[in-house]
């Protein structure tokens, strides 16, 4: 990561500025404990909200709605994230799009990120994500792209029992300063501001990463081949508190889901040995998770894995 312009601080921390050329789009599921909360840090900071309901089975679309400034779109089916963010674009229609998670909550104005998109060569922007402790997320909110090498660690659990390995700090960035405004490669999607000109030339997010992980570290690895960065502003702030939809996935399907994910951006992104290399780790992880817990998702995954693995890339 290389160091860019200071565009930050324009507007002082806990500021209500609102830029006329951003929409907040915001995917909702089950998100009825936090979406009040988000939406209403939102309105005064953005401005224009749209959310996109996909089938919460909770009080979410009555909560989204109850605030007026608010557009809801309530999904008749859980179409994934990438398929509503694309729903909430398209209805936005907004020069700029803020990719805002549920659960979190903005602290301040986020017209940093647009000017810091309005300049040349920068596609996307971001902000400091802290916990509900105040601490920054480090090794969340920013991350490089993930290399066979990271995604091998991961698979294979390391990690897990030394995450100061070279492949996992630098994926997690966790040699990054997150007080320094900088160029970066892949801000998280929970607070993520990009140009909708370049989603329309992009054709959006792949909507085959479902029902959720990887469609924005795959959204940002392409417009970084098409010739884009993006930016990190720690003056921008918001408060996330992470994970709320996840409970609703039964442990065997989280598993699945995510591996599943993981290895279709390894087959987009990796070269043969590279896709092959993360398959045979995801074999070999959940082989050895598989005989530590009562969850059946590791042998489909195994399976999953071992079919990627057999296959050319080409095939995938």
């Amino acid at each position: 990561m290389r160091r860019g312009p200071v565009l930050g601080g324009l507007f002082p921390a806990g500021g209500c500025a609102v830029t006329n050329d951003v929409t907040a789009v915001v995917v909702t599921y089950n998100s009825e404990r936090c979406i009040g909360e988000c939406l209403r840090a939102a309105v005064p900071r953005v401005g224009r909200v749209v959310v996109v309901d996909n089938a919460s089975g909770d009080g979410t679309v009555a909560a989204a709605m109850a605030i007026p400034e608010v557009k809801v779109i309530a999904n008749a089916e859980n179409r994934g994230f990438a398929a509503a963010a694309n729903q909430g674009v398209v209805a936005a229609g907004a020069r700029f799009i803020l990719l805002l998670n549920p659960d979190a909550v903005l602290e301040t104005s986020v017209e940093p990120l647009a000017a810091a998109c309005r300049q040349p060569g920068i596609a996307a922007a971001t902000g400091m994500l802290v916990g509900v402790d105040g601490k920054p997320q480090k090794g969340f909110s920013v991350r490089r792209f993930p290399t066979p090498g990271a995604l091998v660690c991961e698979s294979l659990g390391l990690n897990r029992v030394w995450p100061g390995n070279p492949w996992n700090r630098r994926y997690r960035c966790l040699d990054l300063d997150l007080n320094v405004p900088q160029t970066v490669e892949q801000p998280a999607g929970a607070l993520l501001l990009f140009r909708r000109d370049l989603w329309e030339r992009l054709g959006g997010l792949d909507q085959r990463f479902q029902p959720l992980w990887f469609e924005d570290v795959d959204f940002l690895h392409r417009l970084r081949q098409a010739g884009y960065t993006a930016y990190y502003d720690p003056f921008v702030r918001a408060t996330h508190s992470g994970g709320h939809s996840i409970p609703s996935l039964g442990e065997g399907e989280r598993q699945y889901f995510w591996y599943g994910n993981l290895l279709k951006y390894a087959a987009k992104h990796f070269g043969s040995w590279g896709l092959r290399a993360t398959a045979a780790a995801v074999m070999l992880g959940s082989a050895g998770r598989g005989l530590l817990t009562v969850s059946g998702g590791y042998g489909a995954v195994i399976r999953l894995a071992g079919s990627v693995f057999c296959r050319t890339r080409s095939e995938l």
